[in-house]
């Protein structure tokens, strides 16, 4: 009798051991985010931006903000965490890059650098119109991410949901992958001008004992390339939304607020050169025998 019962309690703390390493071993997952398509179209699934022209008075004020955070992810293996994520600092930062993008550019008036406190989580273009009304914003820069660190192997993947679509990305152990995203609307239409992706894989080798650390340095190295890279891409996107502004008159209107008086918002060079050549072709006119 004495026997079965120290067999019976050595069993159970086999198990009760057998136990705790599942648990130690489970699949970790540290997610961070804030969603554009839950801040926006919360509880409209499918949603589809009706066909409107946008009228863009000229000169555009633009705000740039963060979307506010979505709820934490529990279960399913996901370990939710704050640490790490983009501190004030670097939003900051990340904001007054992309406000230099915009600055180039005559046909922009200011920037506002709006604190996320202000967005209010789903509040979707309800709150966008408040922020119209608070600051006198035309257009606003909405800034959203999506990181993902995978601290075992298997088949693991970051998916983030756009508005235009998922993006799948494997992702292998120790590895962060990072997601940045820049949507531009106008907010009295509600029409997306235009969108900046940054993206951003950093392969990790961190060892059990310094894996936290190592984890945290990947997630900042990580909002710092996709940073770099949405701006890289910002660039080459407002360049291109200022020539389809240009050449179809269909898709965009475009009126000059008071006191504004640019002969083309969107082809000042174009326009200058006209007149310069219009310039010359007077003078020779005027001072040139026939």
């Amino acid at each position: 009798m004495k026997k079965n019962f120290w067999l019976n309690l050595a069993m159970l703390a086999a198990l009760a051991a057998l136990a705790a390493g599942c648990s130690t071993w489970q699949r970790r997952e540290t997610h961070r985010a804030n969603s554009l398509y839950n801040y926006l179209y919360a509880g409209q699934p499918g949603h589809v931006d009706a066909e409107t022209i946008p009228v863009l008075s000229l000169p555009l004020r633009v705000g740039i903000a963060f979307v506010p955070p979505d709820s934490p992810r529990s279960g399913g293996g996901y370990f939710p965490s704050s640490d790490a994520v983009l501190s004030e600092n670097q939003r900051m930062d990340l904001m007054e890059k992309i406000a230099g993008q915009f600055k180039s550019y005559p046909f922009v008036k200011s920037i506002e650098q709006i604190p996320t406190v202000y967005l209010t989580p789903k509040g979707g273009f309800a709150n966008l119109e408040q922020i119209r009304s608070m600051y006198g914003v035309d257009v606003m820069v909405l800034l959203s991410y999506d990181q993902v660190q995978f601290t075992d192997r298997g088949l693991l993947s970051l998916s983030y949901w756009t508005i235009v679509g998922a993006y799948v990305i494997q992702g292998e152990k120790n590895d962060t992958q990072t997601m940045l995203d820049g949507a531009v609307y106008d907010i009295p239409s509600h029409k997306l001008l235009f969108r900046a992706p940054g993206l951003s894989k950093v392969k990790g080798s961190a060892t059990p004992v310094n894996l936290s650390q190592q984890l945290r340095q990947d997630s900042e190295r990580g909002f710092q390339e996709a940073a770099t890279n949405l701006v890289a891409t910002l660039k080459v996107q407002l360049e291109d939304f200022r020539q389809r502004v240009k050449n179809a008159p269909t898709e965009f209107k475009v009126v000059n607020k008071p006191g504004y008086t640019a002969a083309a918002a969107f082809g000042e060079v174009e326009a200058l050169l006209a007149c310069a050549m219009g310039a010359c072709y007077l003078w020779t006119r005027r001072n040139c025998p026939s």
